[in-house]
């Protein structure tokens, strides 16, 4: 039975409920059939530790006192990516994207402010940026496989490296852990934190700039 701050590790097929489509997955083959492949990512099982929002809270929260076995979570907007949110459609003039040397139509992806966008509709000098997450108001179902507990605290320490960076070394000295990367400075501590908080083996962390 799973319980929070286990390490696990998860496959999974996510899918958008109403037109059965697959946005992400850790399988290659189906990223391949569902057009989604990305030749820079990595498609293979991947490990978190439940609880700690490294995935979505809904999902999350779905995977507490789970047996290890295949199932199928359907996650309603509130818990997947929100509800949309009419106050995160904003109309823009024409002239702001002819400022920028863009020419909008619907579909188009835009970033304004480091915000992420896509334009609705284009009509004589307005247009409509919907700034809600894209999947927002949808249900989301995963096809998920829980495949074991993870007990090497080797490998729950490289998992919660991964979601700081991808490129780093890792060794752990009886009760210290040693980190080669390139870790900002400001994020160092909530790493430290981290480490000796959920792996309890753990009593101090070293970080070394890669």
């Amino acid at each position: 039975m799973i319980k929070k701050r286990d390490f696990i590790e998860i496959e999974y097929t996510a899918i958008i409920e109403d037109t059965n489509q697959v946005f992400d997955t850790t399988d290659e083959e189906t990223a391949k059939s569902a057009n989604i492949f990305d030749k820079n990512q990595k498609y293979k099982p991947v490990i978190i530790c439940v609880g700690e929002a490294q995935i979505l809270k809904g999902l999350d929260d779905s995977l507490i006192e789970k047996d290890f076995k295949e199932d199928r979570i359907t996650l309603t907007p509130e818990n997947a990516f929100g509800k949309k949110n009419p106050k995160l459609l904003h109309l823009i003039s024409q002239s702001s994207f002819k400022k920028q040397n863009i020419h909008p139509y619907p579909g188009l992806q835009i970033n304004l402010d480091g915000i992420l966008g896509i334009v609705r509709t284009v009509t004589p000098g307005r247009v409509i940026v919907d700034f809600n997450h894209p999947l927002a108001g949808k249900t989301i179902t995963y096809k998920i496989k829980i495949i074991r507990e993870v007990t090497n605290d080797k490998e729950k320490l490289d998992s919660l490296l991964s979601f700081y960076t991808k490129d780093f070394k890792t060794e752990i000295n009886q009760d210290e852990a040693v980190i080669s990367a390139n870790i900002p400075k400001q994020l160092q501590d909530d790493l430290k934190k981290k480490v000796t908080d959920l792996i309890p083996s753990i009593k101090k962390v070293a970080i070394k700039k890669e």
